[in-house]
């Protein structure tokens, strides 16, 4: 049985295809267009592979632009797929933190990958991949620079996690001569401020896993778990959790 996973994210489109026991994948910018990006990327992992679309049995689109694919079976929310995704991954997950583009969650599952809780952040950029990288920007960085230029730098204090306001505080420093490596350090612990305040309110898991582009941060990491005092664990395939999630529903 062949299924596929799209999670259409604000930021970037993943697609996982799932035939048995291998699995394939791939990741594109979303750009203007969510429906054109769906089913670009869906088109170019079947070809790659060898594979048709008539031998794909379910497709599942999960994320913000899932409403958009007319060719998939059923659209799910990204709480569901990304709680089946992580636990599938990593087993004994009780607690899911996903920053993706724009919106930041925290998703409480069972021993089946099941969502019994969640809490998430969509009403502003503040604590998201979107926050990094108008951050970024400010500093003259890629956002993919972030983690190996604050590490080891103690953090300053960010006081404004509204990003616009916090880009003008940002500014403020860099014009004061504060060291640029400490502005990304603080940058970091804000953003794990605000979403162990989000956990701290769901309960604290025993067994984290974090997902979502921003999860390629190391930096946000530690940051995350010098908040919480314990481990997280961060998947290799942390991106495509959603999607993943999402081929592993259209299999069931």
């Amino acid at each position: 049985m062949i299924t596929a996973g799209i999670d259409v994210g604000s930021t970037s489109t993943k697609v996982v295809l799932l035939d048995d026991d291998k699995m394939f994948y791939i990741v594109k910018p979303t750009g203007w267009s969510p429906r054109q990006a769906g089913q670009e990327a869906f088109q170019e992992l079947l070809k790659k592979n060898g594979y048709r679309e008539e031998q794909v049995t379910k497709i599942i689109a999960t994320g913000y632009g899932r409403l958009n694919l007319s060719f998939a079976h059923k659209a799910v929310t990204e709480i569901t797929c990304h709680a089946k995704g992580a636990s599938y991954l990593v087993p004994g997950t009780d607690l899911v933190v996903d920053i993706g583009g724009q919106d930041s969650k925290v998703i409480k599952i069972d021993e089946e990958g099941k969502v019994l809780d969640f809490i998430m952040n969509d009403k502003c950029a503040a604590g998201t991949g979107r926050f990094l990288q108008v951050m970024a920007a400010s500093l003259g960085l890629e956002v993919s620079e972030l983690a190996e230029v604050a590490a080891g730098h103690t953090p300053v204090a960010i006081n404004n996690m509204c990003t616009v306001f916090a880009e003008s505080e940002v500014i403020s420093m860099l014009a004061q001569g504060v060291d640029k490596a400490n502005i990304v350090a603080g940058l970091h612990a804000s953003i794990a401020k605000r979403i162990v305040a989000m956990i701290n309110r769901l309960g604290a898991g025993q067994k984290i896993t974090f997902t979502g582009g921003v999860a390629l941060n190391d930096g946000v990491k530690k940051s995350l778990e010098e908040g919480l005092h314990k481990e997280i664990t961060v998947p290799k395939e942390c991106q495509l959790v959603g999607a993943l999630g999402a081929a592993l529903l259209a299999r069931e």
